[in-house]
């Protein structure tokens, strides 16, 4: 748990594609204590999921970004995310101004010049500047700007790389009260839903057959229980057979043997583990109802890796023990009533 004056610093996220730029407003930045820098985008695309995850007091923003430039970023931003932009760019003259004061337009309150290796001699002065203006700006209170959220399309601003940038996985940790609380997540989903969906679900041997007939005569999507080297696909969901370990290796599943000893089989932990090497930012990971703490660390490791985490409350679970312990350790990132729980993985699928 952070302290106090850690939680009392301004929080502030760097976009900059310029590796030696990031370090320099790093040094800036952090040379007062009252600034953190909790996060650093090479482009427009990691600063917008970084917002999203990070929710910073404040954006430094360059204009010139591969994936997706300054303008875009801003724009998706102050759309779905409003927060507080400062424009730091080396365009000050012509053109390059110009979109400096697009990006105001679109919601960034303030422009200026981004310190530079030549500057050194001038850097205490700049650095000051820069403090002051991140101070100044972060308190700002800032407004939703529609523009963005009338105009945008998944394919406005993304480069042929964007597939890379969407979540692409849900994988989900169920056990005491778990088939139920399935249904009401699984049940909801379209049958076109986009992405393949991996379970593991606390059961007694011999009980998975039945569970998956169960939820297909309740669900649009397709469920099946996951065989070894099996392909996933769109709009399905697969389950760890009884009595093994499920693991993505890329968008393929590994049958293992339970480890000596294991508790729960199937592991949510283990199952979350993989996925968090294989899909990583890409993957939704959500941990439902049941006994113990399975599944707690490997929901850590997946929002580590940037990924989006959610938690079933309190109030609608028969068992709030896998839940809470994930909550616990900061590794959820949401924390929802089941009801809503599908409706928010949809959202997040289709960003």
């Amino acid at each position: 748990m952070r302290s106090n004056q850690n939680e009392s610093r301004i929080r502030v996220v760097i976009a900059d594609d310029s590796l030696v730029a990031r370090e320099m407003l790093v040094q800036i930045l952090e040379s007062d204590p009252a600034i953190e820098v909790v996060g650093q985008a090479a482009d427009g695309i990691e600063a917008v999921e970084m917002v999203e995850r990070l929710r910073p007091n404040l954006v430094t923003m360059d204009i010139h970004m591969p994936k997706l430039d300054g303008l875009g970023a801003t724009e998706r931003i102050m759309a779905f995310n409003p927060t507080p932009i400062l424009v730091v760019s080396s365009s000050v003259h012509g053109e390059g101004m110009g979109r400096a004061f697009d990006a105001m337009e679109l919601g960034a309150l303030e422009v200026i010049k981004k310190p530079e290796p030549r500057d050194w001699a001038d850097l205490d002065r700049i650095g000051r500047e820069v403090i002051r203006k991140v101070k100044l700006l972060s308190s700002v209170r800032v407004i939703t700007h529609i523009r963005g959220k009338k105009s945008y399309t998944p394919e406005a601003h993304l480069s042929d790389e964007a597939p890379d940038s969407m979540r692409n996985l849900v994988a989900i940790g169920s056990s005491t009260g778990g088939p139920s609380a399935l249904l009401e997540v699984l049940g909801r989903l379209p049958a076109d839903f986009s992405v393949p969906i991996v379970i593991a679900q606390h059961i007694a041997d011999g009980f998975i057959p039945g569970l998956v007939s169960w939820l297909n005569s309740g669900c649009k999507i397709t469920v099946e229980a996951a065989v070894d080297g099996g392909k996933v696909l769109p709009g399905v969901a697969y389950f760890a057979p009884t009595g093994t370990n499920m693991v993505m290796d890329g968008g393929i599943t590994r049958l293992q043997p339970p480890g000596s000893g294991q508790l729960y089989i199937p592991s949510a932990d283990t199952l979350f583990d993989s996925v968090s090497r294989s899909h990583g930012k890409r993957a939704i990971g959500v941990l439902l109802t049941g006994m113990g703490a399975d599944g707690a660390e490997g929901l850590k490791l997946l929002r580590n890796k940037g990924a989006a985490t959610i938690a079933q409350d309190e109030a609608t679970c028969t068992v709030f023990g896998m839940p809470k312990a994930a909550i616990e350790i900061g590794a959820v990132e949401r924390v929802l009533p089941l009801g809503v729980i599908a409706d928010a993985i949809e959202r997040l699928v289709v960003g």
